[in-house]
């Protein structure tokens, strides 16, 4: 193991601009040079401008790390490349003119005069000229066209699906490009509209009473569980086994909010409530038969969302005492500590995963306004407005990689349905 020294250069780094050098271990093997950069060293690097941009472009930028593994670099390194392809766009944005395309030459042109060093590290990979200048360039423009990223650019606006709710929806998928929408109608009853990958349905009626919003998930191919808060203040269960609705059983308990489910596993089902002490508390499936109550703790103001992005991994979330999002998980042994996330919310959280480590939070805003927090696998995002003007909480639910999709109640008591893909 030996160290490679390279000039630093300035700009690239509002933290570190009294370096002039930057160091990284490496090792060499068949001629090539390879870094391991400290995430935390990089982590503290990065401006805040980066890390909008960054956070967005993730998915867009596969492909460039695949081209570049390609030539036997591994992740870290490709990543720690297209870093500072990405940085020195964002720093020398301003002094390029026209079109995204001039821009991306004028950069390019920038970057060779600027950045020798930086070329001179590529070398050792043997990757042609023109293939290192399409790289570099792909990168600029995919950071021109994220660098003024707003947060509700990406998603579609709320469409009006109908109905007349009286209750916040419950959602959930069990096949990609299909979508099961619960909530309680006028008399109290259940009731049911689906997507199933070409239209939407008419609202179907499923009858029983129930005193709260429902909540859905799904566990396996057309299969659907949805849970709610009877007239007696205990937790019902309906489920599709693909054939035909089942009738309601009671499971019992006496709620004090509506209920959340999640799913970790075929035939694996967790619940959880508010009790009237205000405390979490759960029941679980297990595939042969349910649980009694368990008792989490904490201090809630509103009802639980939940949601398993893997094997034996459950995240709760709930509004705290100042209004605030609160955090507790299962990591497959152990319950955390609730920890809190910040912001002000007016409702009930709601939360999706679209993929391994991946949260997806959603509350109404303080002006009844859409509201979206995430977890990208390594930290928080600040909170985002999307917009709207909601009368109940949200739902969400992911049917594939980066889909979302958000359901509400309206101004008019009707179906609201956001999405982003």
């Amino acid at each position: 193991m030996g160290y490679y020294t390279y000039p630093h250069y300035y700009g690239y780094y509002p933290y570190y601009q009294n370096h002039f050098y930057r160091t990284f271990p490496y090792q060499q093997q068949s001629r090539q040079l390879r870094f391991y950069p400290s995430k935390q060293q990089a982590r503290r690097q990065l401006a805040p401008e980066f890390q909008k941009v960054w956070g967005v472009m993730q998915k867009e930028l596969e492909p460039v790390y695949e081209r570049l593994m390609e030539f036997n670099m591994n992740r870290a390194t490709a990543r720690f490349f297209v870093q500072q392809f990405v940085i020195f766009a964002i720093q020398n944005e301003g002094k390029v003119t026209g079109s995204n395309s001039q821009k991306v030459n004028q950069l390019w042109n920038i970057f060779l005069q600027n950045n020798v060093w930086l070329m001179s590290l590529l070398t050792p990979y043997r990757i042609p000229r023109q293939e290192v200048e399409r790289i570099v360039k792909r990168v600029f423009i995919l950071t021109l066209e994220n660098i003024h990223f707003s947060p509700g650019k990406d998603w579609n606006g709320w469409e009006s699906l109908g109905g007349r709710l009286t209750s916040g929806p419950g959602s959930s998928s069990w096949a990609a490009n299909r979508l099961d929408i619960f909530s309680r109608g006028e008399n109290r009853n259940l009731i049911h509209k689906w997507w199933d990958g070409t239209r939407w349905s008419q609202w179907e009626n499923l009858g029983g009473v129930i005193a709260s919003s429902p909540a859905a998930v799904s566990w396996g191919d057309n299969r659907i569980d949805v849970f709610a808060r009877g007239e007696n203040q205990e937790l019902l269960h309906k489920w599709w086994d693909g054939t035909r609705w089942n009738e309601w059983e009671n499971l019992g308990g006496v709620l004090s909010s509506s209920p959340a489910v999640s799913s970790w596993g075929a035939n694996r089902l967790d619940v959880f409530v508010r009790g009237t002490d205000r405390a979490l508390y759960q029941k679980y499936w297990d595939g042969r038969r349910w649980s009694d109550w368990i008792r989490l703790g904490g201090n809630l103001t509103s009802a639980p969302g939940a949601v398993s992005w893997g094997p034996n991994r459950i995240d709760i979330f709930s509004r705290g005492e100042q209004q605030q999002l609160i955090h507790k998980y299962w990591d497959g042994r152990d319950w955390s500590e609730w920890e809190s996330l910040g912001g002000r919310i007016s409702s009930s959280p709601a939360v999706c995963s679209w993929g391994e480590n991946r949260l997806d939070v959603f509350a109404r805003g303080e002006n009844f306004e859409l509201i979206h927090k995430y977890w990208d696998g390594e930290r928080w995002s600040e909170w985002a407005e999307i917009d709207g003007q909601l009368t109940s909480e949200p739902s969400a639910v992911s049917w594939g990689n980066n889909r979302i999709d958000v359901f509400a109640r309206g101004e008019n008591h009707e179906l609201l349905h956001l999405w982003r893909s």
